[in-house]
């Protein structure tokens, strides 16, 4: 049986539905403002990211195209014969990767990556157009008193040894120290052979590519290991390990170039070019470590 309600009790009843399917509708918009807001937050962030990131490619672009074309210019080809095949080596490594990054075969997770890679290449070229040039051979510039180094906190995690060695190699960088740039590029090729027997052990590697590439003594080469990384790291491609291969190498051709120098010129760099090697050593680095990162 049908209860009985008065008008009054009807019409209260109808208030408070009334009142409910307010509160539920202003809840329901509430809700929706704040969907809105934070897909416009996110929205506003991602479009500051890809103006950011577009701005850096942008950037990278045209320094390697300006440090290339300077690098054409270049009319001197007797000194630093050596490290020059190698700068080219790299160049020709880095069109096949940008070409193949063209081509598509890298989807967005490779994006920073090949951002790091166009600005290596950037910086390759530019220290081959700094140590060509003709400017003065010294300056009185001193060396940082205490040089900061984004590469520091990173090596200091990694071991204390090497947070050492790479502070004592900034230190080196002076004008007026005889074998400024012998020691610091020095302190680096032994800063990446540690880094990767840390992250790319020999049996480690050999237990997961057990056809990997060899040297002479029979343990896994440098580029075998840069494999074991990248893969380890969900990259992969010829072309990419190619490029960190022939970066790495860049590196290393550094120590090879000063340490058959003549003597004592490697203490001959200006200030200016003590740097455009940091920027370079320090640079490949930190590309190193975030290939393992």
């Amino acid at each position: 049986m049908a209860r009985r309600v008065t008008p009054s009790q009807l019409r209260s009843m109808m208030r408070q539905a009334q009142q409910k399917q307010k509160r539920a509708i202003d809840d329901l918009n509430r809700g929706i403002r704040e969907y809105n807001r934070k897909v416009k937050q996110e929205v506003d962030r991602y479009n500051r990211e890809v103006r950011a990131h577009n701005s850096r490619v942008r950037a990278n672009r045209q320094r390697l195209k300006n440090e290339i074309a300077r690098l054409n210019r270049q009319t001197n080809t007797t000194r630093y014969v050596t490290y020059r095949v190698s700068v080219d080596t790299m160049q020709a490594a880095y069109e096949r990767l940008e070409s193949a990054a063209d081509q598509g075969r890298f989807d967005e997770r490779y994006n920073e990556l090949l951002d790091l890679s166009e600005r290596e290449a950037a910086n390759n070229a530019g220290l081959m157009n700094a140590l060509l040039e003709d400017s003065a051979i010294a300056d009185n510039a001193p060396a940082p008193d205490e040089p900061e180094s984004p590469l520091t906190p990173i090596l200091q995690r990694l071991s204390a040894d090497l947070c050492d060695r790479w502070r004592g190699a900034l230190y080196s960088l002076s004008p007026q120290n005889p074998d400024a740039a012998r020691h610091f590029c020095t302190s680096a090729r032994e800063i990446i052979t540690r880094i990767l027997d840390i992250h790319a052990p020999n049996e480690a590697v050999e237990q997961s590519i057990p056809d990997c590439e060899r040297t002479q003594q029979g343990t896994p080469t440098r580029r075998a290991k840069i494999k074991y990384i990248l893969h380890r790291s969900g990259m992969a491609g010829e072309e990419l390990e190619s490029f960190v291969d022939s970066d790495i190498e860049n590196v290393v051709a550094l120590f090879q170039t000063f340490n058959q120098g003549t003597h004592g010129e490697a203490g001959k760099f200006s200030f200016k070019k003590l740097q455009a090697i940091r920027v370079r050593v320090e640079d490949g680095i930190l590309y190193l470590s975030r290939l393992i990162h």
